[in-house]
C-alpha cells in the first residue's frame, strides 16, 4: 500500500465532492482521505444522501466499509452505526440504500473505486472471505496486547478482518478516559487510522478529534498518546504488528528501520542472516541508534560491560578478524537458491 504520509488531517476540514465514477449513481458524495496513485486504492468518507440507490453489484476490487452516522440499507436488512463489511473482490452484493442519509467510511483496498451491475458473484470471487458485524453490539472488548510488547493499559481493540498470509489486520481500538502513554512508537508496517467519536492527543501533532485520520508509512515515530474523555476509532495495518518502543523522538525512519534490523539480529541472527544477505553471508550487522545515541549523563563509575541480564556484551559485526599474519579463507561459494514464495490476495481485473 504505497500511499504517502497524511498526517494530521480532519475530514471535517474539507467539502464533499459529488462521486461522478460510472455505476454509482446520483447522490453519492466523497472526502478522499489517501490514494495510491498508481493501483487507485483509496481510504475515503462518504455521504448517501436521502432516497440514495445503488443497483445490485460487485466491485473489481476488495473493499471495507463502516457506518458512521445514519442508516444503511443492504438487501431487507438495515445496518446502523458501527456496522462493518469486508467484501472481497467480485463479490455481488444486493441493492443499496439509505432512506435519511447516511455517512461510512469506505476503503478500496487492491484498485480503484469501481461498480460492476451483477446479481451473481464474479467465476473468480473467494466468496468465503466475505463477513459482516455490528461491531459495537455483537463483539466485546478485548485487551489491547495483541502486539507484544504491548500498548498501555487502557487501550483496547475489537479484531474486524485479519488476512492470515501477510497478517493485515482491521479492528476498532479505543482509548479509555484519561489513558496515558509515554514512550514513543513505529512500527515494520504501514498503519492506517480513522477517529469515529473523540479526540486523542499525540505529542508531534496535538489534538486528533472525530474525523482525524492519518496514513502513515513504516518507520516513521509517533506518541507520547493521551485521550483526556476516551475516543473510538477503526485501524489498519498491512502486514504484521510490531510496537517498536524508544524515547527518541528524533530519530529518523532511515535510523528505525535500522534500528529494527539490529533488533532482528539480535533476536534470530540466522533469520537476519537469510532475510539480508545477497551475495555475501557475513553483512556488516546495522545500527541500534538506543545503543549509541548520547546520554544525558556520563556513565562514569558505573559498570558499562555488563549490563541488567548479567552478562557481557560483546559488538559483533558478523564475520571474524584475523591477525593480518594468520592464515585464513572464506569460502564464498554459498548456495543462494533460497524458493522465495508467498500468497497474495489481488484484485480481480475486468474481463478476467
Amino acid at each position: 500500500m504505497a500511499r504517502p504520509h497524511i498526517e494530521p488531517f480532519c475530514d471535517r476540514d474539507t467539502h464533499f465532492k459529488p462521486m461522478r465514477l460510472l455505476g454509482f449513481g446520483a447522490g453519492m458524495h466523497y472526502k478522499m482521505l489517501s490514494m495510491d496513485v498508481d493501483t487507485g486504492a483509496c481510504s475515503m468518507t462518504v455521504q448517501f444522501d436521502g432516497g440514495y440507490k445503488r443497483s445490485p453489484g460487485f466491485s473489481w476490487s476488495e473493499y471495507e466499509l463502516i457506518v458512521i452516522e445514519g442508516e444503511l440499507k443492504v438487501g431487507d436488512r438495515v445496518c446502523r452505526k458501527g456496522h462493518y463489511f469486508y467484501v472481497p473482490a467480485g463479490y455481488a452484493m444486493p441493492e443499496i440504500s439509505s432512506d435519511q442519509g447516511c455517512l461510512l467510511l469506505y476503503m478500496y483496498n487492491t484498485g480503484e473505486p469501481s461498480h460492476e451491475e451483477a446479481t451473481t458473484h464474479h467465476a473468480s470471487t473467494q466468496t468465503q472471505l466475505y463477513h459482516d458485524v455490528d461491531s459495537y453490539m455483537d463483539l466485546s472488548w478485548a485487551m489491547g496486547n495483541v502486539a507484544k510488547p504491548s500498548v498501555a493499559t487502557g487501550c483496547m481493540i475489537k479484531l474486524l478482518n485479519y488476512n492470515p498470509n501477510s497478517f493485515a489486520m482491521t479492528f476498532l481500538y479505543c482509548m479509555t478516559p484519561n489513558f496515558y502513554q509515554d514512550n514513543i512508537s513505529y512500527h515494520d508496517c504501514a498503519e492506517e487510522s480513522y477517529h469515529l467519536w473523540g479526540t486523542s492527543w499525540m505529542m508531534q501533532f496535538g489534538d486528533v478529534p472525530t474525523g482525524g485520520y492519518f496514513w502513515r508509512p513504516a518507520y516513521i515515530n509517533h506518541g507520547a498518546f493521551a485521550s483526556e474523555y476516551g475516543c473510538i476509532a477503526l485501524g489498519r495495518v498491512d502486514s504484521k504488528l510490531f510496537n517498536h518502543f524508544h524515547y527518541n523522538p528524533w530519530s529518523t525512519p532511515v535510523e528505525n528501520a535500522d534500528r529494527s534490523e539490529a533488533r532482528l539480529l539480535a533476536r534470530d541472527p540466522l533469520l537476519y542472516h537469510w532475510a539480508f544477505s545477497q551475495d555475501h553471508n557475513h553483512p556488516h550487522s546495522p545500527k541500534d541508534f538506543e545503543l549509541t545515541m548520547p546520554r544525558r549523563a556520563n556513565e562514569a563509575g558505573h559498570d558499562t560491560e555488563h549490563k541488567s541480564d548479567g552478562h557481557r556484551h560483546d559488538h559483533w559485526h558478523g564475520h571474524h578478524h584475523h591477525d593480518e599474519e594468520s592464515p585464513h579463507t572464506h569460502d564464498h561459494s554459498h548456495d543462494h537458491s533460497h524458493d522465495h514464495r508467498m500468497t497474495m490476495t489481488t484484485n480481480i481485473k475486468p474481463g478476467s
